[in-house]
């Protein structure tokens, strides 16, 4: 180790640099030399230095002085660096501690003094060296683990979500043109969130929840379900249950997108008027989420084919929905719906069929 050690030795008389080398190179130590403060730090830009030995009283910028500019270098803070001096003053040796000095020689020179030091010196680098190269290994070993991680809990995300889709189909897999329904009102729902300034969090939350809204359609009988013409009113109070038992179906669950999408199932259909069903909630009182899901999940029934219906022209649905604005639907989600309105379509064509017009 002290082989291949390289010494920075700053003295502004040549007799001080030939002593000093007189007793480390034939310790095996490398030596570079300086004559100034301003060379110093020249020399220590361009050679890999251990420990600087440096006079304080010099010419120009002095010992204290070039202490504070090596300090100031982040790759240095950790440099030993030696005062060399023959001031004694306690008021001299504490400005050499604060200007950032590892320690004192005084002259005149002791070589026994020097070498002790140098070797004390060289080794407490040696080990603050290994610890800080064991803390690099360390934190890049860790941010590769939490890349890792972090692509595996995104592949599981993504993965659930599929899942949450495919499920969510399920219950209206017996009506061709709603497969892709749950992908679209949940990417639509993710988008007005997002303008409508909530966290990532929660987006993310509504996208994972929207797509189960329906699924207390799984309890609604087919002859119902799937009647092409409207519904009488007996069939009309079972539809709306659906609501009720998407609710009950998602009950009880820890994860929170489960958690809203009981909230959504049960909500949905809900008018910021108060006229909606099942619990005639009005306004604020009808969790964001829902009332958020609830423009997206008409916009899509709107310009989508169903049993009851044919698909009506985007600028049509549009329009319905602007009437809806304070009655139907929270102003404020209408405002944020039509300020993303490009982002809308451009959602409906990527997961679109052919309703689109």
């Amino acid at each position: 180790m002290n082989a291949k050690a390289v010494i920075l030795i700053v003295d502004d008389q040549p007799k001080n640099i030939e002593l000093l080398e007189a007793y480390l190179v034939p310790q095996g130590y490398d030596i570079v030399t300086a004559a100034s403060g301003e060379e110093a730090l020249a020399k220590l830009s361009g050679n890999p230095v251990d420990l600087i030995l440096l006079d304080v009283m010099m010419p120009g910028m002095d010992g204290f002085e070039v202490t504070r500019r090596v300090r100031q270098d982040e790759k240095h803070r950790q440099l030993p660096i030696v005062l060399v001096t023959a001031l004694r003053e306690t008021e001299d040796r504490v400005k050499g501690i604060e200007a950032g000095c590892d320690d004192f020689i005084s002259k005149p020179l002791d070589k026994m003094e020097i070498l002790a030091r140098v070797r004390s010196l060289l080794k407490v680098k040696a080990y603050n060296n290994l610890m800080s190269n064991y803390r690099k290994e360390l934190e890049a070993e860790v941010a590769g683990r939490t890349r890792e991680l972090k692509h595996a809990f995104e592949r599981i995300k993504a993965a659930s979500l599929d899942t949450i889709y495919r499920l969510s189909m399920a219950c209206e897999y017996k009506d061709e043109d709603t497969g892709r329904h749950v992908k679209r009102m949940s990417r639509y729902s993710a988008a007005v969130a997002r303008r409508m300034g909530l966290d990532e969090s929660a987006i993310e939350t509504i996208l994972y929840a929207a797509p189960m809204h329906d699924l207390g359609k799984i309890g609604i009988p087919d002859l119902i379900l799937l009647k092409p013409g409207k519904l009488d009113p007996a069939e009309w109070v079972t539809m709306k249950q659906h609501t009720v038992i998407g609710a009950k179906i998602l009950t009880g669950s820890d994860a929170e997108f489960i958690k809203l999408g009981e909230t959504i199932a049960q909500c949905h259909h809900e008018k910021w008027d108060g006229s909606g069903y099942p619990n005639g909630l009005k306004g604020l009182e009808i969790p964001i989420a829902g009332r958020i899901t609830a423009i997206a999940d008409v916009f899509d029934a709107l310009v989508s084919r169903r049993p009851y219906k044919e698909p009506l022209p985007v600028e049509k649905s549009l329009g319905i929905i602007r009437e809806g604005r304070g009655s139907h639907f929270d102003p404020d989600v209408v405002d944020a719906f039509f300020a993303i309105q490009e982002e809308i379509l451009a959602i409906r064509k990527q997961h679109g069929d052919n309703a689109l017009r």
